[in-house]
């Protein structure tokens, strides 16, 4: 999955698949998670907000499955 680099202090890059409604961050200390059933508008939302460590902590990380993949 390819990934695009985003402007976070906790987050380097941020990649979607919208076929599977996959999400895959990958972190400052190079960590890789995927989160599956991730919707388009939540994942557009996600690079929309300002504090993307943030959004991914109050509306992805506990309540999507994930797993480390990296």
């Amino acid at each position: 999955m390819e990934r695009a680099a985003v402007g976070s202090s906790n987050i380097s890059e941020v990649g979607y698949d919208p076929t599977s409604e996959t999400l895959e961050v990958m972190f400052t200390n190079g960590s890789v998670y995927q989160y599956y059933n991730v919707g388009q508008a939540l994942f557009d939302q996600l690079m929309q907000a300002p504090s993307k460590g943030q959004y991914l902590n109050v509306y992805i990380k506990n309540s999507y499955p994930y797993s480390r993949v990296g």
